[in-house]
């Protein structure tokens, strides 16, 4: 019986009986604990869990499903599979464990020729959990099924939930007995091989928590109405129905392997179980793949992008391990389009963008396997002749960063070579690396200190900026470096610097931060822009990510601008300019630009002056700013020498350095008349609405202002807008009297806490006498140990313990007293008596007994310590802790 012909059967049955059928879900659904839909009642956990009404009392579900935990055991096995179609029935607070096996034994043992499967009864076997005596029961009265056939199962195999907490149940399982030539006798509990499981009846009726009653562990609650869910293998039955030996050998996946085999000349079951391996995940995989795909995942380093892309380039390695050197995954692609598509037409429809995806990934993996592939025999063939077993870290680690190939990847071909890796290495190796990442803007971009390196590029020529023309520019690949060396390539993965001979991105510089964008071929390579730096003046460093592909000198690209990235640059740029001539304008001459930086919707503007700017004259500047973005000022470019720029009376910026030609940037003509290389807008009102953030000093004689512009300003004065509505909404009265009103309410409120602490002092103080008087003896010592109300700070503590200290008079004593802050913290203080000092107890020594249970620093005198620890929680075993001290002192 074919696969598309098991499931239109198992749906009829169910349909007959009243329920509905529901197509399946996507691959994909919002839920957060999930990648991929790993079982049939994903779609429908609302309604088991009463969040939502069930639209059908009982429904019917052939799901397509995808399980990622047995990637790696895929193919080693015939029994690992990571995409199935799981056949299911529901109930909805309908019906529960009787019609349920009963449904489920009628479709399995009725005649072929009824709508069944036709299984011999006496070759069905039923599995039910520990104490389910009511599903034994009715095994034995509805399905006729003698005792010995009914076997009882713990929590591991007779439970069910969905991994995560969510509904669950106790479940019964229904097994075929595939004869003594497939195992031992003796039911499920003795060979899974032999006895096959078929069906699994969930009896949905638990809530679990995070800990799973498969370990013994109680449900949290009991959904709301008892529930039916079921799976049936869709994949298994077939295997039984087509009297193949497993999954692989079913109508559905053997083509793929006949395909694998077809392309390699090898054969599946001729004896050698290592390409046995290959060729099942082949068959695995490109049905995996081509499902994820079709559901709208391409291929990432990230989630479910890197999962597809992990099974899409194992199945690539494994055919090049079978002898294939071309690419395959087309192929591949469309034997599965052919095969399922006739119960998921949609891969017929869509098949253009799943295969051009497909080979697209397998081109990229492609030029990575071959020179990373090269790279690890070497260092397996120098491990093996040394007699070492394990491949280490930085090799790893050199793969993965050089060559780009995923940790599992390189786990997986050491595997092979039976060597190990050390895995600790790498994964400190890739920690150093983001920490190297994520270092100092302005460290990485100060130096490209030793510029030996880029001689040979400088050598080539100047980089010809285009960006003043253009956002995209065809260019030439002339150099990659990495640390400071040539390299001759990068793949995927990798930062590298690369160095065009045309740009249109504009390197750091003059305060404005550099562009961002694309370098890409027509090949499909794609790096994203990060930064862009230029190296003596001349030439454009650009560092990228590399998205996709791999990149390699000489190559011919394309180099874009990320549009809205620009829009927003030049309204940064030109709005600093516009600061600049509005603060000179109200300040005079003398308040000279010293600095500036701007990025997209941002500036901030260094200048000289000697104090603090009045609000009034923070508004001014801020006004004439805008007045100008108003006056829609044209904004004009003048290439000159220096001469004529100063003749001009353009502003040279401090800390700059010019070329003989120099780049005038005039907005309003002589209103901003500065030297500058940026970006620019073409006229004044583009930069958008300006709004003053903050004004501050920076230093002996320098003030700092920051601004936004354009959206970045519209959205900023929104909140402001907001924010003054929302209070005078509170207070009760209009916007202008807000700031009176909060003023007076702080006044208040700095009364009224002054006046709580008094009283917290005093009935801290108050209760002294009653804690001296219920002091407890421990080896002749008076101690008063207690964790004292939360937030008492340091200084009342302190002034409670002397007090204690006071009122325990000349007993031998000690007095420590703890009390809990924010954040876990604790502040603690250790008092001891005059009498107790002689006795060898002294304060700061006591400290160490209990400061790990609090994670403590600290200490003192013989007569007073105090301090302060990390660990509120552990209060209690600080005072455990110097009992114990007491008692061995």
């Amino acid at each position: 019986m074919q696969t598309h012909e098991i499931s239109r059967r198992f749906r009829d049955h169910f349909v007959n009986s009243g329920h509905t059928a529901v197509p399946s879900a996507s691959l994909i659904l919002e839920d957060p604990t999930l990648l991929f839909v790993n079982a049939g009642m994903v779609q429908f956990k609302p309604y088991f869990l009463g969040d939502a009404p069930a639209p059908w009392p009982r429904a019917t579900s052939i799901q397509k499903c995808v399980r990622t935990g047995d990637i790696d055991e895929v193919g080693k096995t015939t029994r690992h599979n990571t995409f199935f179609q799981m056949a299911g029935n529901f109930s909805f607070g309908d019906y529960f464990k009787a019609q349920a096996i009963e449904h489920a034994w009628a479709l399995l043992t009725n005649s072929q020729d009824d709508g069944g499967y036709g299984f011999d009864p006496d070759r069905l076997w039923a599995t039910v959990y520990n104490d389910d005596d009511e599903a034994l029961e009715l095994w034995r009265k509805v399905a006729g099924l003698p005792e010995e056939r009914i076997q009882r199962r713990d929590g591991l195999d007779n439970y069910w939930d969905m991994g995560v907490p969510g509904p669950g149940g106790p479940c019964s399982e229904i097994y075929f007995d595939r004869g003594p030539e497939h195992g031992r006798d003796g039911g499920p509990v003795a060979d899974e091989d032999r006895y096959l499981e078929v069906w699994n009846l969930v009896f949905m009726q638990d809530i679990r928590g995070e800990e799973s009653p498969k370990y013994g562990h109680k449900p949290i609650g009991s959904l709301p109405r008892k529930n039916i869910d079921t799976g049936m293998g869709v994949e298994r039955i077939a295997t039984l129905l087509q009297g193949v030996d497993n999954v692989y050998e079913t109508d559905l996946v053997r083509p793929v392997i006949a395909k694998a085999e077809e392309m390699s000349g090898r054969r599946y079951g001729a004896g050698n179980p290592v390409d046995d391996v290959r060729f099942r995940v082949i068959a695995d995989h490109a049905r995996s793949g081509m499902m994820i795909i079709g559901d709208g995942v391409t291929p990432g380093n990230e989630a479910r992008g890197y999962v597809l892309r992990r099974l899409l380039r194992r199945i690539v390695r494994s055919v090049r391990l079978l002898g294939v050197q071309e690419p395959v995954l087309g192929e591949f692609a469309a034997v599965v389009r052919d095969t399922m598509s006739p119960s998921y037409p949609e891969l017929a429809t869509d098949f253009p963008r799943i295969d051009k995806i497909m080979r697209k990934e397998e081109e990229t993996f492609l030029a990575t396997l071959s020179s990373g592939s090269k790279i690890f025999d070497l260092a397996a063939d120098k491990l093996v002749s040394e007699g070492k077993a394990t491949l280490p870290g930085d090799k790893a680690f050199q793969l993965h960063d050089t060559y780009g190939f995923p940790i599992d990847l390189t786990l997986e071909m050491a595997a092979e070579r039976g060597l190990s890796v050390d895995e600790t290495g790498f994964r400190e190796l890739m920690g150093e690396q983001r920490a190297r990442a994520k270092a100092d803007a302005a460290a990485r971009k100060t130096g490209h200190g030793d510029q030996s390196v880029y001689r040979d590029l400088l050598a080539m020529g100047n980089t010809v900026f285009t960006g003043y023309e253009e956002l995209a520019t065809e260019a030439k690949v002339l150099g990659l470096v990495r640390d400071g060396k040539r390299v001759s390539g990068a793949a995927e993965g990798e930062i590298v610097e690369v160095v065009l001979d045309r740009t249109p991105l504009y390197a750091e510089s003059g305060g404005q931060e550099s562009d961002a964008g694309t370098i890409t071929t027509a090949s499909g390579v794609e790096l994203e822009v990060v930064d862009v730096q230029k190296v003596a003046r001349k030439l454009w460093v650009h560092q990228v990510r590399v998205r996709s592909g791999e990149i390699t000198e000489g190559a011919a690209v394309e180099a874009r601008v990320d549009q809205e990235w620009r829009i927003g640059a030049r309204q940064g740029h030109s709005g600093t300019h516009v600061v600049h001539a509005a603060l000179r304008q109200v300040l005079g001459p003398t308040a000279l630009q010293s600095g500036s930086y701007n990025k997209p919707g941002y500036l901030r503007l260094d200048f000289a002056w000697s104090g603090a700017l009045s609000p009034d004259t923070r508004s001014e500047i801020e006004e004439v700013s805008n007045l100008a973005v108003r006056s829609d000022l044209p904004v004009s470019v003048v290439y000159t020498d220096m001469g004529g720029a100063q003749e001009m009376g353009a502003v040279a910026l401090f800390g700059e350095t010019y070329d003989e030609q120099v780049r005038v940037v005039e907005i309003g003509g002589p209103w901003s008349r500065e030297l500058c290389g940026g970006t620019h807008v073409e006229r004044s009102s583009q930069i958008g609405p300006l709004t003053l953030l903050s004004e501050s000093s920076i230093g002996s004689g320098n003030r700092r202002l920051e601004a936004y512009v354009g959206m970045e300003a519209m959205r900023y004065l929104a909140k402001e807008r907001a924010l003054v509505q929302g209070l005078a909404a509170m207070l009760k009265v209009p916007d202008a009297e807000v700031p009176a009103r909060v003023e007076a309410l702080v006044d208040r409120l700095r009364a009224a806490e002054k006046e709580l602490e008094k009283l917290r002092a005093g009935q801290l103080l108050s209760s002294a006498g009653t804690l001296a008087d219920q002091a407890e003896e421990i080896g002749g010592t008076a101690l008063v140990a207690l964790k004292a109300p939360d937030g008492v700070s340091g200084g009342d503590l302190r002034t409670l313990a002397m007090e204690v200290r006071n009122r325990l008079g000349t007993r031998p004593g000690v007095v420590a007293l703890f009390s809990a802050g924010e954040g876990g913290k604790v502040a603690f203080v250790v008092a001891t008596t005059s009498t107790a000092r002689d006795n060898g107890l002294a304060a700061g020594k006591l400290v160490p007994a209990f400061a790990p249970a609090i994670e403590a620093r600290g200490g003192g005198k013989p007569d007073l310590a105090q301090g302060g620890g990390a660990n509120a929680a552990g209060i209690g075993e600080a005072v455990t802790l110097l009992r114990q001290a007491l008692v061995g002192a």
